[in-house]
């Protein structure tokens, strides 16, 4: 949690896909909250296997994935399998395979979105159902629709 003299406002840096559905809803969640979001796309920076470790904390590798990434979900990419230098240099290959999004503020950072965390750690103002790193893969207007084959088109 942010101490008394941050809680006011959080400026978030954000990695995303940008079109996401996903990302969009917790985007809006984190703006409806008071906080100022600094979107990136997560397929543009520049990533490096130190820049991008400290995001995953102390979770097992297997969790530092996206789930919903088509070469996870084929089995070509067996998360569990992979220990962590194999793991950052997939992902560096393929930022799709990061989970996302990634968020940033001050030092801190994490990756995906667990809103019952995000809410401890910067507060949130929840008026409505919960936003997680649930696809809105079937949803109108859902972020695969433009994506041409062979992308990840989903979710996390």
């Amino acid at each position: 949690m942010l101490s008394k003299e941050d809680e006011a406002l959080a400026t978030i840096l954000f990695w995303e896909k940008p079109g996401c559905a996903g990302n969009a809803r917790q985007k809006a969640l984190l703006a409806a909250s008071g906080h100022e979001v600094s979107a990136r796309d997560l397929r543009a920076e520049p990533w490096t296997a130190g820049g991008l470790r400290p995001f995953f904390g102390d979770r097992p590798v297997a969790e530092w994935f996206n789930r919903n990434a088509t070469r996870v979900k084929s089995g070509e990419v067996r998360p569990e399998a992979l220990d962590e230098a194999a793991a950052l240099s997939l992902m560096l290959a393929d930022p799709l395979l990061i989970r996302r999004p990634l968020m940033q503020v001050g030092e801190r950072r994490e990756a995906g979105f667990d809103q019952a965390p995000v809410a401890a750690w910067i507060g949130l103002q929840v008026s409505g159902p919960a936003v997680d790193e649930t696809c809105q893969r079937h949803a109108p207007g859902a972020c695969h629709a433009a994506e041409p084959a062979g992308n990840d088109a989903v979710g996390t």
